[in-house]
């Protein structure tokens, strides 16, 4: 018996991993698609012509870059649900929103009616019944050392540079975000209850989480359509 079988975790399942950059997501990623024997959706970052301008002028690139994650992340999701699912994706399309646009607007990186014209985009895009949601969101949290830690130990040149208060101002972001979370159905993992990099088999509580999780969701569901 496979691990997708053992812990009955359906192979049709589209599952998000979420977190504040360092946190572990593309590690989380892999090796989850590698124990279910999925597919892999990573966002594309060394070909994203707007991210190293943006690390140097939030201000004059912030709204080019959201837009072009929102374009990529939506035409992504479109893709994975019209191919039958089995997906672990790295990164949810309701971060830029919930976290990423709404932080620049704030700071004062993105006018106000860049703002609206980006949120009115998003909402006419994901904000539907029409819009297929994973069947589960992976939160991976961490205290902001731990992560920290790992942005210095493995994060690009253009994170190491950036501003330590940036990532505090993240992080602090993300739990807010998390907290009011609702588009689909949530698991919270904090990254030091496992490490992937030195013990493999420590994904297997997880998957256990995972096929409970969704077995849970998918029930409830069919109780729904049959009322």
């Amino acid at each position: 018996m496979n691990l997708r079988e053992k812990y009955q975790i359906p192979n049709d399942s589209v599952i998000t991993i979420a977190g504040t950059v360092g946190v572990g997501k593309s590690t989380m990623t892999k090796a989850l698609a590698n124990a279910l024997k999925f597919k892999t959706s990573f966002e594309k970052v060394d070909t994203n012509p707007y991210l190293e301008k943006f690390y140097r002028d939030f201000e004059r690139w912030s709204f080019h870059l959201q837009i072009y994650f929102l374009a990529e992340r939506f035409k992504e999701q479109k893709k994975i649900f019209e191919y039958g699912g089995g997906f672990i994706q790295d990164r949810s399309i309701y971060e830029d929103t919930g976290i990423f646009a709404k932080m620049h607007f704030e700071n004062g990186n993105m006018s106000k009616t860049d703002y609206e014209t980006y949120t009115n985009l998003f909402e006419s895009m994901v904000m539907t019944p029409y819009f297929p949601h994973p069947d589960l969101l992976i939160y991976l949290e961490g205290s902001l050392d731990d992560i920290l830690r790992r942005v210095k130990e493995r994060g690009r040149e253009m994170e190491k540079s950036t501003p330590i208060s940036y990532w505090e101002e993240m992080h602090a972001r993300y739990e807010n975000w998390i907290n009011n979370f609702n588009s689909c159905p949530i698991l919270r993992v904090n990254i030091s209850d496992y490490d992937l990099m030195e013990k493999e088999n420590s994904v297997e509580p997880i998957l256990e989480k995972v096929g409970h999780f969704i077995g849970q969701t998918r029930n409830h569901r069919s109780r729904i359509t049959v009322k």
